[in-house]
């Protein structure tokens, strides 16, 4: 998920010390697309490790005077006294090891030094891409261990201390260390008693290149970034360097002083490498805090449960009460107060009467398709979409179990992908070895955005802009059409539930159901624009609206609706089995479901508590009913069944509305007041 990456030269290198700062910096702006909430480094010299990092993105962070002496203080202190050769000129002259961190932020909040990356810990120094997900029952198995922060990186690091305390060797000690460890974890270790740089992965989210010509080694997390790398001008000097991946399950053993590599499996039954290393005295590690002021952003954590007022339960009861008076279809459970419902003289609506049911291509045609994009070189034969959620996570599964494909699953963060989210990904992509690309974006402005729309729509609510609330997402198509041409793949997997249609949304902007449509996005050049011109007039009506989100919503609008869509859903060729994909994900993954509801759709997604909570009170219905009504359509759920499910389902998921609250900065308490006096669609 996180941006890892690093350099290694010899004393030989043709690099000089300005140019290796250029080539950290220019790898730190490729890596930054994984995470911008703080970075940092590491750099390995002969006598002493130096450790800088700081709660602010990347590319500000390598503009900082801090960061600049962090350099000059690991790298220049031979040169000092230099008349003849300028410091920034002069050459290396020792063997040098940086690793560098771009954080997104998930376990641990990057206000605390000791949280970011690279992690220090037993006289370990490591960068980690992933997430442990095991993270709590590794400290309780292993109590003798010190735990210090909250990042799970440091039980990682501790374990292999504690491994190679009872005599194992480095690469012995990190393969004992993922054994134990469950989840997702690309890892690059320097040891303060070893010269050496250790690099794993259980997933494959590690690439290397290696330069004889310039006597230098360079790693990172996606192959993308060292090609783009090399294919910078200053660097096109380093035309012979080959890029390798890293199989899921392996690793390397770099010495330092020689850039000697040794390959291994993580298997710990397999040969161990004769590593030669001998212990040596144990360097000085440099790390001290940095003070930047306040972070920019706050990454996502699990909702804390505080008391919801009583009130609040009370006005929920009362609309129920309400609700359950509503005249609702007699085939499905659509309510009166859906956009364009029509009732036939047997109660019958028009979404009933006109629903066309699903008619699958068959997992024979789909296993037939897919064979076209087959690779034989190794190389990934896909980019499979993945959310975190049920329904893409199942469809990883059967992207890689069933059609035998090599997947990247790729996932967009803007902000509202909880933790829960997170750590279901690096279940699935550590058990099925496979790499995971995470493109995040500038998660504090994003947030800043959902924030000043909210604001803007509890002045004067609109039923029809409550999806400016989510317009930060829908760059997911652009990155996933990026990704593709970054790869070098044609297919893009989506997992789309095709019974999770929500067209109410636009019909709310007085856009008329297109029945039969494949997806919410199908609409119409003519009902596009009258859309865009809805919006327009609630932009004039409202200006609140006019503040810093417009461009990012424009945006987002020409991404869903006008950018090229063209991928693959393999829920058009096979059923979409609710039961069967809830036992696989909880039998072979450990599947993690959410505390506040007994629904497994949207726990992912940390927005669709608040606005689904809206919908609710204000028409009395939500996206759990219209995705009820297709199952009853398609005959695979009774309508009595149905309405018990959604009478769960629409329990407010109020600690969860508060974590959304809490996230993009406004109150929990009299955010909800407000939404509770909002005149409803129906009679109270």
């Amino acid at each position: 998920m996180c941006g890892i990456f690093g350099v290694a030269t010899t004393e030989a290198s043709a690099l000089s010390i300005e140019d290796l700062k250029r080539l950290v910096g220019d790898l730190f702006k490729l890596s930054e697309s994984r995470g911008k909430e703080a970075a940092g480094l590491a750099i390995l010299s002969p006598d002493a490790i130096y450790v800088h990092k700081e709660p602010v993105c990347a590319s500000r962070m390598i503009r900082s005077p801090r960061y600049h002496e962090a350099f000059d203080t690991a790298l220049l202190r031979p040169y000092a006294t230099s008349v003849r050769v300028p410091c920034s000129r002069a050459r290396l002259g020792q063997p040098t090891t940086i690793i560098g961190h771009s954080r997104l932020v998930t376990n641990g909040g990057q206000e605390l030094h000791q949280n970011n990356q690279p992690v220090v810990a037993s006289g370990l120094i490591g960068i980690h891409n992933g997430i442990i997900t095991n993270v709590d029952r590794l400290w309780s198995h292993f109590p003798t261990l010190q735990r210090r922060c909250e990042v799970d990186t440091e039980v990682l690091l501790s374990l292999v201390r504690h491994f190679l305390s009872q005599g194992h060797t480095p690469v012995d000690a990190v393969r004992q260390t993922f054994r134990l460890i469950e989840g997702a974890a690309s890892v690059a270790v320097l040891f303060a008693d070893f010269n050496c740089l250790l690099l794993a992965t259980n997933n494959g989210s590690l690439y290397i290149a290696h330069s004889s010509k310039a006597n230098l080694r360079l790693f990172a997390s996606e192959h993308y970034i060292l090609r783009a790398l090399l294919a910078k001008r200053r660097w096109r000097w380093l035309n012979d360097c080959t890029i390798r991946h890293v199989k899921p399950g392996s690793g390397l053993l770099i010495d330092t002083r020689s850039l000697a590599t040794q390959w291994f499996s993580l298997d710990p039954d397999a040969p161990a490498p004769n590593d030669g290393l001998q212990r040596v005295g144990p360097r000085v590690i440099w790390d001290r805090p940095v003070q930047v002021g306040q972070c920019r952003g706050a990454g996502t954590s699990q909702p804390v449960a505080r008391r919801t007022p009583d009130s609040f339960h009370d006005h929920v009861r009362r609309c129920d009460q309400a609700i359950a008076r509503l005249r609702r279809c007699t085939r499905c459970i659509l309510p009166e107060t859906m956009p364009f419902i029509e009732f036939d003289d047997a109660g019958v609506c028009n979404y009933c009467r006109h629903y066309r049911r699903l008619n699958l291509r068959g997992a024979e045609a789909l296993q037939a398709l897919v064979e076209q994009f087959r690779r034989r070189d190794g190389q990934p034969d896909c980019v499979v979409t993945f959310s975190g959620g049920r329904d893409s996570s199942y469809g990883l599964h059967y992207v890689k179990r069933v059609l035998g494909l090599n997947p990247v699953a790729y996932t967009y963060d803007w902000g509202m992908v909880t933790d829960l989210a997170r750590r279901n990904q690096a279940r699935l992509c550590g058990k099925l070895g496979v790499e995971h690309v995470l493109i995040s974006a500038d998660l504090a402005q994003k947030r800043r955005n959902i924030r000043l729309n909210v604001t803007a729509w509890l002045r004067k609510p609109d039923l029809g802009t409550i999806p400016l609330f989510m317009a930060g997402d829908k760059q997911y198509f652009y990155y996933a059409n990026k990704l593709r041409q970054q790869i070098g793949c044609k297919l893009v997997v989506l997992c789309e539930n095709m019974l999770e249609t929500t067209g109410f949304k636009s019909g709310y902007c007085g856009i008329r159901p297109n029945f039969g449509a494949e997806h919410t996005y199908s609409l119409s050049l003519f009902n596009k624009l009258r859309l865009a011109a809805y919006y327009g007039r609630q932009y004039l009506r409202n200006p609140r609206y006019i503040n810093g989100s417009v461009w990012d919503s424009l945006w987002a609008y020409c991404c869903y609706y006008f950018i090229p869509h063209e991928y693959l859903n393999i829920y058009n060729y096979i059923r979409w089995d609710e039961d069967l994909i809830e036992r696989t994900l909880r039998s072979e993954y450990d599947w993690e479901v959410a505390e506040d509801t007994p629904t497994t759709w949207r726990i992912g997604d940390g927005t669709a508590a608040f606005y689904n909570y809206i919908y609710y009170i204000i028409t009395g219905f939500s996206e759990n009913d219209t995705f009820r009504s297709n199952q009853i359509r398609e005959g695979v759920l009774t309508r009595q069944r149905a309405l018990e499910i959604v009478r769960q389902e629409n329990r407010p998921r109020f600690e969860s509305i508060r974590w959304y609250c809490d996230t993009i900065g406004i109150d929990f308490e009299s955010t909800i007041a407000r939404i509770n006096q909002i005149p409803t669609l129906y009679r109270r």
